[in-house]
């Protein structure tokens, strides 16, 4: 499938995402730190999409091709993740 265009799932993907981070606030199943972490993946997508208009239009090309700004978008994903483990492995450490 070379011609396939992933890109309208990707948006559409944030939707169903939007409603799990509603749920995740509402029912309070996640210590405050996890849910946080989970809501820092949405900066973390905004942040690639910046990094990836800037590398197209800056540097004519895609976003993996262009390593600082690949690096650093990638790295919010990375505190985003931090950020979900420290919240777990503080509940985990109270529940002892």
């Amino acid at each position: 499938m070379p011609d396939f265009d992933p890109s309208p799932l990707f948006a559409l993907s944030l939707f169903p995402y939007l409603i799990f981070l509603y749920y995740l606030g509402q029912r309070r199943l996640l210590p405050t730190l996890s849910r946080r972490g989970f809501q820092l993946t949405l900066l973390f997508v905004g942040i690639t999409i910046g990094a990836a208009l800037i590398a197209e239009l800056k540097f004519g090309a895609e976003l993996v091709a262009v390593d600082p700004l690949h690096g650093g978008a990638e790295a919010f994903l990375t505190l985003s993740n931090a950020v979900i483990v420290a919240g777990l492995i503080g509940y985990q450490k109270a529940l002892r």
